[in-house]
């Protein structure tokens, strides 16, 4: 049986380690200062607010969308409301590490609020956690010391700024870092973009289309085992192009041969290739190749 604890606010995710903040709205907890471990009674956590976790011991591991993935030395998660995760732990673990918790109340009004969508992270699955270097973890903690110096004095007019500003500091850092990542880091997806090339030019071979429909982004996520956004912010690093793009673009290459088969008609094509509409297809053809079908096949 699944017993969730539920983090709806910054004091919640302090009290389950034994803790107080010291802001109602963001605090810094630093595990090795926490004299207990955590209630084990519960094995899900789910948070309403945001949470960004730096670990810098082994043996500590996250459960997330069912399958288990390592989370270790100088490793950083990212959750966003609405985010569940299960927690297990090697009875030798020893938690080291950093959990930076704010509530989303505490961004209203900021330029962060509007900004936090583009940390299109937050919504990555555990196992695409960021890894960082030596000098980037020196950096990160940098920047949470200066968060914390914030907490630590009395509050004045200028303190939201200063905390909101370095969290913003350092959200762009980690998103400098995971761009850095797409391009070195040896994971165990590493191929992904030649599998889905692969996927897709399986997918629109076969009867998919007309089963199920245009092949979607979210489908081939998952065929790899990725999140969504993960896997479209890989597709645009390593092509230029968002993954709708790359599979629109393959989607008209495979329709160009189609048209200049005189015994299909546009609506036929359109079919095999799962749209539900011949006018969507003739639409998108358009667009992409600056004539309709039927201007295309009468040009050759």
């Amino acid at each position: 049986m699944e017993n969730v604890y539920h983090i709806k606010s910054v004091a919640d995710y302090f009290a389950w380690r034994s803790s107080k903040p010291d802001h109602p709205l963001v605090g810094i907890l630093d595990y090795e200062k926490t004299a207990s471990h955590p209630d084990y009674s519960f094995n899900r956590l789910r948070f309403d607010c945001y949470a960004v976790f730096l670990k810098m011991a082994k043996n500590c591991k996250l459960k997330y969308g069912g399958g288990q993935y390592d989370f270790d030395e100088g490793s950083m998660v990212f959750m966003e409301p609405g985010q569940e995760v299960e927690l297990t732990y090697d009875p030798d673990y020893v938690p080291k590490g950093y959990a930076l918790i704010f509530h989303p109340d505490l961004l209203l009004g900021t330029e962060l609020d509007r900004k936090m969508k583009s940390y299109k992270y937050f919504s990555y699955g555990v196992k695409e956690a960021l890894h960082l270097s030596e000098r980037e973890q020196g950096l990160i903690l940098s920047v949470l010391d200066k968060i914390q110096f914030e907490l630590e004095q009395n509050m004045d007019k200028h303190s939201k700024k200063l905390i909101v500003s370095n969290i913003e500091l350092l959200l762009d850092y980690s998103l400098r870092f995971y761009d850095r990542q797409f391009l070195t880091r040896e994971i165990p997806h590493l191929g992904a973009l030649q599998k889905f090339d692969a996927l897709l030019n399986d997918y629109l071979d076969s009867e998919k289309p007309q089963k199920y429909g245009l092949p979607s982004v979210g489908y081939f996520a998952d065929q790899l085992h990725l999140s969504s956004n993960y896997f479209g912010d890989l597709v645009k690093k390593e092509t230029g192009s968002t993954a709708q793009e790359y599979i629109q673009t393959k989607l008209i290459d495979v329709a160009k041969s189609k048209v200049f088969d005189p015994n299909k008609s546009v609506s036929e094509i359109a079919y095999e290739l799962g749209f539900k509409y011949p006018q969507h297809f003739s639409r998108l053809f358009k667009q992409q190749v600056g004539y309709s079908p039927k201007e295309f096949r009468s040009l050759n």
